[in-house]
């Protein structure tokens, strides 16, 4: 298992860590999504330089499913408002379930995150 970043390309330009989890998440969904749809990614191309590639992310999260800190539900939650690019609103009672799940996958996510150097 791979400890520190993984380098996106040979630039003079160093990788910015995410601020937080929630950054990263939103990133790494945005560009599954741009993925799916077929956008191909140059490094010339991209504003800020990441750490990591989006499957690092998910990899993190798929370790915390194995070691039973998170459920598929926590999973699906971020999977639902990541999609999205927001975070559920705890101000709607609609969504404060959701908002509770969010908050615990999201914290859950941090510290994996910040070992690997994906988030500063």
């Amino acid at each position: 298992m791979r400890t520190t970043p993984r380098a996106v390309c040979a630039s003079p330009v160093p990788a910015q860590p995410f601020r937080n989890a929630e950054e990263a998440w939103f990133w790494t969904m945005a560009a599954l999504a741009a993925r799916h749809d077929g956008v191909r990614t140059s490094s010339n191309r991209v504003k800020i330089l990441r750490p990591c590639e989006p499957d690092d992310v998910v990899r993190c999260l798929d370790t915390l499913y194995r070691r039973r800190r998170v459920d598929l539900v926590h999973a699906r939650i971020l999977r639902i408002w990541g999609e999205r690019q927001t975070a559920p609103n705890p101000a709607y009672a609609s969504e404060r379930c959701d908002y509770k799940l969010w908050r615990e996958a999201i914290d859950r996510l941090e510290w994996p995150l910040r070992v690997k150097g994906i988030v500063g």
